[in-house]
């Protein structure tokens, strides 16, 4: 039965979209609504994220807590470089971090932590995953910055997934 409606609950709420989309209960509305309630959960089935094991609950907070800080400090920096635009200390670009993460999910966490945090940007992943591309808003030493995703992201990351 899963092979056949991986999704049960997105079939049901397509049906059920589909039919107020048209406001018609014609056979070939029914039938139409049937073929894509079952068709898209299996044709997206691969865009389904892995199921996720959390192995450090007690690391997930202490990362929320470093994710937070380090917003809040990359906002303040941003904003006195916006109000202050001469008082720049380095220029932008790009560094290259290597990277031991493998899971998907640990890798979408990466992402999300890094594009919240004003002044840098995920810019590619290696097709094999061990290298990230990162732009900083400010770069003093690139080393400085692949210390800080090791240790402050990574580590925990591979702690809590991996």
């Amino acid at each position: 039965m899963k092979r056949l409606l991986p999704a049960p609950l997105l079939s049901a709420l397509l049906f059920i979209a589909w039919l107020l989309l048209q406001r018609s209960l014609a056979p070939g509305t029914l039938l139409l609504a049937a073929l894509l309630a079952l068709a898209i959960p299996l044709l997206a089935r691969p865009l389904r994220p892995l199921p996720v094991r959390v192995r450090r609950s007690d690391t997930v907070l202490r990362l929320l807590l470093r994710v937070a800080i380090d917003s809040a400090r990359s906002n303040l920096a941003v904003l006195r470089l916006l109000l202050f635009p001469r008082l720049r200390r380095h220029e932008a670009g790009f560094v290259e971090i290597p990277l031991r993460l493998r899971d998907p999910n640990a890798l979408a966490v990466l992402a999300m932590i890094v594009c919240i945090t004003p002044g840098t940007v995920w810019a590619e992943l290696a097709p094999d995953r061990s290298l990230l591309r990162l732009h900083v808003l400010e770069v003093d030493d690139p080393q400085t910055v692949i210390d800080h995703v090791q240790t402050c992201y990574e580590r925990p990351l591979l702690e809590i997934f991996e």
